[in-house]
């Protein structure tokens, strides 16, 4: 039977004769926290017959892709995750805070207005939204969202629910939001660490983004004072060569240190910098190439489900 933690939504796939039957409690083996076997309802259980068709849990799953450092591959993951969990048949948001506006261009699409314009009552969310693909639409950022900045900073109480408070609308719509961060720290991105519950960070293989990580870290420890919610569940390693000695030794640091949410890494690959040029996401660009690959395995790893983008 499959058993998901209500804390987490983590799949326990465990054989129900092992369970003994005075046991009343279990731990989750991703988060850590017990949840209770019984009553019925406390936590959600499935029969065997209902796991391999299971393609998602219940509600919107919130995932920011944030790193304080900048040239990380956090558009080229965002992009390629969004489209990835698209293509394997979940609807998906993405959702651009970053003034340089590089998911558009990624995708090929060149909206007449994005998420500025929906957070500020220009126009309404159907007009901000724009279907880059089949199942992802895209709100997009740009340098408009300087203005937005403004308009938070001016705010004297709940600023960091902007954006909180406008995606409530039409989040429920979606199976995943992703969002995309710029570098740095700066209203919007407080906004995101106060909407989204889980947290991707792409870590490029090098020593100096270990140190942005760190300072990254500590960021979000000081946001989960007043919003438990928001976890790092995600670490990818980015930009992986294995001729560059240094880049793999920053990739043991990172399995000795954050083993338990560290993804399979994203290798360096031509493709993923030449596929944004054509407006393409890298499945459709190198659909065969180890880029696509690599952020299909990620695409696995979000979703839980092995059989994904086989």
């Amino acid at each position: 039977m499959l058993l998901i933690c209500p804390h987490c939504r983590k799949h326990h796939d465990i054989d129900e004769k092992r369970i003994p039957a005075n046991v009343k409690m279990a731990k989750c083996r991703s988060c850590g926290k017990p949840f209770k076997l019984k009553p019925s309802g406390t936590v959600e259980v499935l029969p065997d017959y209902a796991v391999g068709a299971r393609k998602k849990t219940p509600g919107t799953r919130k995932i920011g892709v944030s790193l304080s450092k900048g040239g990380v591959g956090k558009s080229t993951t965002a992009v390629n995750l969004a489209s990835g969990l698209a293509l394997a048949g979940f609807k998906v948001l993405l959702v651009d805070t970053d003034t340089q506006g590089q998911d558009s261009f990624m995708l090929g699409v060149k909206p007449r207005a994005g998420l500025t314009e929906m957070v500020t009552g220009e126009v309404k969310p159907e007009e901000a939204l724009v279907q880059a693909r089949d199942k992802l639409w895209l709100l997009a950022g740009g340098k408009s969202l300087a203005g937005l900045k403004r308009v938070i900073d001016r705010k004297d109480f709940g600023g960091e629910l902007t954006l909180a408070e406008s995606l409530a609308e039409i989040d429920k719509q979606y199976d995943y939001v992703v969002i995309d961060t710029s570098p740095g720290w700066d209203p919007l991105t407080v906004n995101v660490l106060f909407y989204v519950e889980e947290l991707m960070a792409p870590v490029s293989l090098e020593v100096m983004t270990m140190q942005g990580l760190v300072e990254f870290l500590k960021s979000i420890a000081s946001i989960q004072k007043y919003r438990k919610e928001v976890t790092l569940k995600y670490l990818v390693p980015t930009f992986k060569d294995d001729r560059v000695t240094k880049s793999m030794d920053v990739l043991d640091r990172l399995q000795e240190l954050y083993k338990p949410i560290l993804c399979d890494p994203i290798c360096y690959n031509a493709s993923l910098s030449e596929a944004p040029g054509y407006g393409q996401t890298i499945y459709e660009y190198a659909p065969g190439s180890p880029g696509a690959q690599d952020y299909r395995k990620l695409v696995r790893r979000v979703a839980e489900d092995d059989s994904l983008l086989r």
